[in-house]
């Protein structure tokens, strides 16, 4: 390798202290010319540092720099320095100098560096010691793998890149398993970078270590990674580095929110969204390579532990002559993966790539690369598809877990974008709801992994999973996602060769995939009208049974907190109604206030009788929502909203008070300064003597940090609260400003509240839409009797860190308001909830 001095010398380039300001000033200069961007820059720093640190060599060292050498190794060793870049440098020596000496020398490397803030990785080592900590620390052998002469004896660099390479290919055999399991842990920890919305560009899955993982292997020359792209990949997660380091001034690989924008504009990218998609699909081509790669290390490694003797006797892959195992017509299984027969025939069978990958995915097997890429080769599916090749996407989207790695591979060599055109749209397409776990393009795969195990309570499985894949395709769109996918969705149904009858029901499937978990969590089911609006949009029996079974896959898809018991008992109660109504059959009467459960009851009465508050606080079994069932085993039809955080999630709280007004806001806002979390909610009026109204709210709470408060504390301070004694407001506000002073919260998406025009015939629902925070349903509780309406019920649902609630109001004659009104009292409620967000916890 030339040496950078020498590279100086002979392009006439200056050294870096004879120009003014020396090196920190030529760094500074480099760093900030827009023409010097991404591997040129990354290189041009590098050669900087070079010619910096040469020249300390040979001044501390005297000309020649006689029995020692400065070696770059890791990253610096690999001449890419990024702005904030550690400098990772090994001092070798000859072993003749004497300790003082080396040590002097060594200061007089590494104080420099240190006096320009630059971060330093350094050892001070023979040839023979860095060979020995290579064989004792894996980082330290994969680090000299890149080790880059820069100054002083250059033949003892030599020496120590030779020894490194021939130790790394002697013992690659034992430490590539401790390599993979060194990148699985780290993957563990850090999550997939094409996922995350916060990646960790270097530590996490698909990132930089990854790659250098990749180069590590190929080192080996036991098994080589697919190049495609791959170089591309990495290059591109090195600019965003880069221009992380220069926004940010730091040296941090952590691609936080915040700077996403900042990011994206010095890379001259659009938005956030455009730099985490292209973030994205570098992660996914470098995760997808190391899967592979690592396949192939696998085989070779076991076939490497056969015996010399039993290796000519049994077939086995090493010796080209493995077993073949028949999955589907011309693929076979071959050595663990899915490969093509041997008279396997792509170019006469446009079927066949769909064949091998539902084989594969039945099997629970890798699709081979090769069988891929031969395929993919091959003559394109006609338009519309034939019946077998329809067939064959419906099994692989059917094999349930094993559809994953099998769609990813196939992703990856650009298949489903050819497959299905508007895929693309959807490709590494982020989601900033925290909600979601993953990418549109991934969350579409588990939905149909979901919906897999859903099929044996449908009768048209194949319109299920299709659907499934395309519910979210509108995403890739402007405007709403349901309304966009009903059209994509038409014509993909279309080209897949489904007929019109199938097309429509995929295309109302995807149209409607919200209806029913957004109906029965936000609208009173006990309304006609709920039941009609979805009986109408569904249209039939079957739709319903797939649009069932939808919802569910979708919201399983999503992550742990879009789904539950609660919620699930809440659909399915949904689910029969609409069925009764659209069999015909006549619908139950509407729940009337005289009809509570027993423990309702007693509480009602008791509150009735003693003209104040009464309330219990206990656990409940999670099996559905607040008040479902009592202790004698009387049924309460459940309308309030479920919780949505992983279960359990608390306790069952029930207040029962005489009609008044302020209750509401009282109610939470008492809960909201004993920091109980209200996870779902519903208030009623009841009347148990026909003397007067009595509210009753049926609330599931949990302690936001862990303890309970006494039942008796809770009354006292409701008590207070509903006579003025209590001020509510003012102790919320104080916690609140208390608690931006300490978190500075990020900011969250304005609150919107709407009127839900036809959605009851006898009250106006108001819909509420915000951030969760401390006091958030006091505040919305005031608002409304500011406004002057009555609330006739309520339903609260916190969904990750987002609240959606629905208030049935009416005016105090107990009449739905006039639309004017309507939109005014929204309008109230909406001013009030603007300004800033507490701590989560409605």
């Amino acid at each position: 390798m030339t040496d950078s001095a020498d590279h100086s010398a002979s392009s006439g380039a200056p050294a870096p202290e004879d120009g003014p300001g020396g090196y920190p000033a030529a760094r500074l200069r480099l760093l900030q010319q827009d023409t010097a961007t991404g591997p040129d820059r990354r290189a041009a720093l590098a050669r900087l540092t070079d010619d910096w640190l040469a020249a300390l060599l040979a001044r501390a060292a005297g000309p020649g720099t006689p029995g020692a050498a400065l070696v770059a190794v890791g990253g610096y060793g690999r001449g890419e320095l990024s702005p904030r870049s550690d400098l990772d440098l090994l001092l070798l020596h000859d072993g003749r100098a004497a300790t003082g000496d080396l040590a002097a020398l060594a200061d007089r490397l590494w104080y420099p560096v240190w006096d320009l803030g630059l971060d330093l990785d350094h050892s001070v080592r023979t040839p023979a010691e860095a060979r020995r900590a290579a064989r004792d620390d894996l980082k330290v052998q994969l680090g000299l793998l890149d080790a880059r002469h820069l100054a002083g004896d250059p033949e003892l660099t030599a020496a120590v890149r030779t020894a490194a390479y021939a130790d790394w290919r002697a013992s690659a055999p034992r430490r590539l398993p401790e390599l993979r399991e060194l990148c699985q842990e780290r993957a563990a920890r850090q999550g997939e970078l094409q996922y995350l919305l916060e990646p960790d560009l270097k530590e996490a899955r698909g990132g930089l270590r990854d790659a250098t993982a990749l180069r590590a292997i190929a080192a080996s020359w036991l098994a080589d990674a697919p190049r495609g792209g791959l170089e591309a990949a990495r290059t591109r997660l090195l600019d965003t580095r880069d221009a992380l380091h220069l926004t940010t001034g730091r040296a941090t690989d952590r691609l936080s929110l915040q700077e996403q924008d900042q990011v994206a504009g010095a890379l001259g990218l659009l938005d956030a969204d455009a730099l985490l998609r292209r973030t994205y699909e570098s992660a996914r081509t470098i995760a997808y390579a190391a899967d592979v790669t690592w396949r192939e290390v696998g085989r070779v490694l076991r076939a490497r532990s056969v015996k010399p003797v039993l290796r000519g006797l049994l077939p086995t892959r090493a010796n080209g002559r493995g077993e073949r195992s028949p999955l589907a017509d011309g693929v076979v299984e071959l050595d663990g993966e899915a490969v093509l027969a041997r008279t396997a025939r792509p170019e006469r069978d446009p079927v066949l790539l769909l064949r091998a990958a539902a084989a594969a995915a039945q099997a629970g097997l890798p699709l081979a690369t090769h069988a891929i890429r031969r395929c993919a080769a091959a003559a394109p599916l006609p338009v519309p598809w034939p019946a077998e090749a329809r067939e064959q996407l419906v099994t692989l989207l059917g094999a349930g877990a094993p559809t994953v790695p099998v769609w990813e591979a196939l992703e990856a060599e650009g298949v489903i974008a050819r497959l299905l055109p508007d895929w693309e749209r959807v490709r590494c397409r982020p989601q900033r709801n925290p909600v979601h776990t993953w990418t549109v393009d991934r969350h579409l795969v588990e939905t149909a992994v979901r919906a897999a195990a859903l099929t044996r309570r449908v009768h048209r499985p194949d319109l299920l999973l299709v659907a499934a894949l395309l519910h979210d395709i509108g995403k890739g769109w402007p405007g709403d996602h349901a309304v966009a996918g009903e059209t994509i969705a038409r014509d993909v149904a279309a080209r897949l060769g489904f007929g019109p009858g199938d097309t429509a029901v995929i295309a109302a499937l995807v149209r409607h995939h919200l209806l029913l978990v957004e109906t029965a969590t936000r609208r009173d089911l006990d309304d006609p009208e709920t039941v009609g609006a979805v009986a109408d949009a569904v249209g039939g029996t079957g739709t319903l049974e797939l649009l069932h079974a939808l919802t569910e896959a979708d919201a399983l898809a999503t992550g742990p907190a879009a789904w539950s018991s609660w919620r699930a008992g809440l659909v399915a109660a949904l689910v029969q109604r609409v069925a009764d109504r659209l069999a015909g059959e006549p619908a139950p009467e509407a729940r009337g206030t005289d009809a509570p459960t027993a423990e309702q009851e007693r509480l009602a009465v008791e509150a009735a009788r003693t003209g104040g508050p009464v309330l219990t606080l206990r656990p409940r079994p999670e099996t559905g929502p607040p008040g479902a069932t009592d202790p004698a085993g009387s049924a309460e039809p459940s309308s309030a909203v479920p919780d949505t955080a992983p279960e359990p999630v608390g306790v069952e709280l029930l207040i029962a008070v005489p009609d008044q007004p302020g209750v509401l806001p009282a109610a939470a806002g008492v809960l909201a300064l004993h920091r109980l979390t209200v996870r779902a909610a519903d208030l009623r009026t009841l009347d148990p003597l026909g003397h007067g109204p009595v509210l009753l709210l049926s609330w599931r709470v949990a302690a936001e940090y862990g303890s309970l408060p006494e039942a008796g504390r809770l009354r006292a301070d409701l008590v207070r609260a509903l006579d003025g004694s209590l001020d509510v407001p003012g102790r919320l506000a104080e916690r609140e400003r208390a608690y931006v002073r300490r978190s500075r919260p990020a900011p969250a998406p304005p609150p919107s509240v709407t009127v839900a025009a036809g959605s009851s015939r006898t009250a106006t629902v108001i819909e509420v839409r915000a951030q969760d925070a401390h006091g958030l349903l006091h505040r919305i509780g005031r608002a409304l009797e500011t406004a002057g309406v009555a609330v006739r019920s309520a339903h609260i649902s916190t969904l990750g860190a987002n609240a959606v609630d629905a208030f049935y109001v009416t005016d105090l004659d107990g009449r739905p308001l006039p639309d004017p009104d309507a939109h005014k009292v929204a309008r109230t409620v909406e001013d009030a909830l603007q300004g800033p967000t507490a701590a989560p916890g409605t």
